[in-house]
């Protein structure tokens, strides 16, 4: 599996993926050139051996998982999440890693990623295939924050690394597709409402078939 310094190019027009190399806690930004423009993907890497990457594990990228946030403060946008991630405050008790973490954070005018994509996250389902196979993308829901524009980022983003990672549209998921095992004490805490605003009384439908249909429309662009 290919493992990226920064942001790579995909048939000359694509994102961005950062390396399994350590970086600084600062975020830098890159242009993304892309077939839609800019996606403005910000590198947020959390720093090696600190807070969510003190301890990683390889991964071979096979399904996308799509969250959101469900943080409506005005400020809690993509750049405020990355923060947080790279300084350790989203702690975990539950998880063998001890905090919450996932690759990028997605609002209507940025991407911030916070890990490599061959790194697994603790985003989906504590120590269970969610997390060993999957790419965690988060959208915002901050106050302000548009979801038309969010939603339509969100999507060129999966096509994106679907096109990097050849994984098929049937592997883009909801967190919800996932079962939570609780680490600690093997709780069974079932399938999450998540993304909410994505899903039909707690199961993809409608609105999530439509939501595939605009990645794969993307991702016949490249």
């Amino acid at each position: 599996m290919k493992c990226f310094h920064s942001l790579t190019t995909i048939a000359a027009a694509s994102l961005l993926l950062a390396s399994c190399a350590t970086r600084p806690p600062a975020p830098s930004t890159a242009a993304v050139p892309a077939p839609w423009g800019s996606l403005n993907v910000v590198d947020s890497i959390i720093p090696g051996g600190q807070a969510g990457r003190w301890k990683t594990r390889a991964m071979t990228p096979r399904y996308i998982t799509i969250h959101s946030t469900q943080n409506f403060a005005p400020g809690a946008a993509a750049a405020a999440h990355a923060a947080m991630l790279r300084t350790g405050a989203l702690k975990a008790s539950h998880n063998s890693l001890g905090y919450l973490t996932w690759h990028f954070t997605v609002d209507d005018h940025s991407i911030h990623q916070s890990l490599p994509c061959n790194e697994q996250g603790q985003h989906a389902d504590y120590e269970g295939p969610g997390n060993q196979s999957s790419i965690g993308i988060e959208m915002c829901q901050n106050g302000g924050n548009s979801r038309p524009a969010t939603l339509e980022r969100t999507a060129k983003l999966t096509a994106l690394l679907m096109k990097e990672y050849g994984i098929p549209l049937s592997n883009v998921v909801p967190h919800q597709h996932w079962r939570m095992i609780r680490y600690s004490d093997h709780r069974d805490l079932g399938h999450k409402d998540c993304p909410w605003f994505l899903l039909d009384h707690g199961q993809p439908g409608a609105k999530w078939q439509e939501f595939l249909g605009t990645i794969e429309g993307y991702r016949r662009q490249l």
